[in-house]
């Protein structure tokens, strides 16, 4: 039998305890953590009985740690995973990939330069009903795919304060639009292939006042020629959506986005539907859910890329192509919605030299 990867989470906030209590059991193992808050730290060592460093070095100089699973704010996720890459470490970084493009980049060619393998958390591809209509997509039953839409929101951008880092445009760039539409743009192109350009309009509702615009209407062009569309709302009750159109049938998913941080309950309250060509809603048929833990499975599938040196779909290019969807997106607004290819921005984003900030 395989020995579990052992690895160090790099964070100890909410999400960092999802992922651990995720990772018991499985292929890879957290074995200690770390967080220059002494007092988080100690809490989150304490909670999950994983034992805590109080410096980075002890970590990076520790050669029973093979790799790093980092969760710790975007725009210090470049820094991280130079720093583990340099000491021969394996890197799981949380989406997005970075906080800017141009460090996206520089963040894929770490595997090239230090033969480490990167592996960026893009978890909603790995959804129960989302892999079922791949898997309808990839045995012809829904014909030739057209359109797939997608929607994910919530009320986060009614909550938002100034001491907030999702406050400032600078760290949060597009609100919604880099915290949680990026899950749907890695989504469209898991189930559709390569986004080509995006054109985007957004806005900004919510009355607390906040610098980033927490509205977004994102249409989406593949390579092949269908279209596709991501809708991001923080002013929302909490919903997530995926719907795949084809010429023979069409597919709809849906899930309780309430339950996000309890993935083994996700079926729970989903809704898989397929609506054959020539019926209405009423002769939908209901296909059942799986049970399953997307977290558990986006880290098991590091574990094994670590262990056998594989390429695998949530690779670090991977991750540069979402970020490089947000990033078109972006732009697209500046521009007033006229479209952007995402070979553009990247081609720009290649040509800077990342930033640490």
């Amino acid at each position: 039998m395989t020995a579990p990867v052992r690895a160090a989470m790099i964070g100890t906030g909410a999400w960092a305890k999802v992922l651990a209590m995720s990772a018991r059991g499985s292929r890879l193992q957290i074995v200690n953590c770390f967080s220059p808050n002494a007092e988080r730290r100690a809490a989150f060592a304490q909670s999950l009985a994983i034992p805590a460093v109080d410096t980075l070095d002890r970590l990076w100089n520790d050669a029973s740690i093979e790799a790093v699973v980092i969760a710790a704010p975007n725009q210090l996720h470049r820094e991280l995973a130079e720093a583990a890459a340099a000491h021969g470490k394996h890197v799981f970084v949380e989406k997005p990939i970075a906080h800017t493009l141009e460090d996206g980049v520089a963040m894929a060619e770490l595997e090239r330069t230090h033969g480490i393998t990167l592996v960026v958390g893009h978890c909603a591809r790995m959804l129960a009903g989302n892999r079922a209509i791949a898997q309808a997509i990839a045995d012809g039953g829904l014909g030739r795919v057209a359109h797939i839409e997608a929607n994910f929101s919530n009320a986060r951008g009614l909550k938002l304060t100034p001491d907030d880092w999702r406050w400032y445009d600078a760290k949060a760039p597009g609100g919604p639009l880099s915290q949680i539409a990026i899950h749907q743009f890695d989504t469209l192109r898991a189930l559709g292939g390569d986004i080509a350009a995006v054109s985007a309009q957004s806005a900004r509702l919510s009355p607390v006042g906040a610098e980033v615009a927490d509205q977004w209407v994102v249409t989406v062009r593949f390579a092949d020629g269908k279209l596709g569309s991501v809708v991001a709302s923080w002013t929302s009750p909490g919903h997530y959506s995926v719907r795949a159109t084809g010429d023979r049938a069409s597919w709809f998913y849906e899930i309780d986005q309430s339950l996000w941080s309890q993935p083994s309950r996700l079926h729970e309250q989903a809704v898989l539907e397929r609506q054959a060509r020539g019926d209405g809603p009423g002769k939908r048929q209901r296909i059942d859910v799986a049970p399953g833990d997307m977290f558990r499975d986006e880290l098991e599938l590091f574990a094994d890329a670590v262990r056998k040196r594989t390429r695998v779909p949530l690779d670090a290019e991977n991750g540069v192509q979402a970020l490089a969807a947000v990033e078109a997106a972006l732009a697209s607004a500046r521009r007033g919605g006229a479209e952007v290819a995402l070979d553009d921005v990247l081609a720009i984003a290649r040509t800077r030299e990342p930033s640490l900030a």
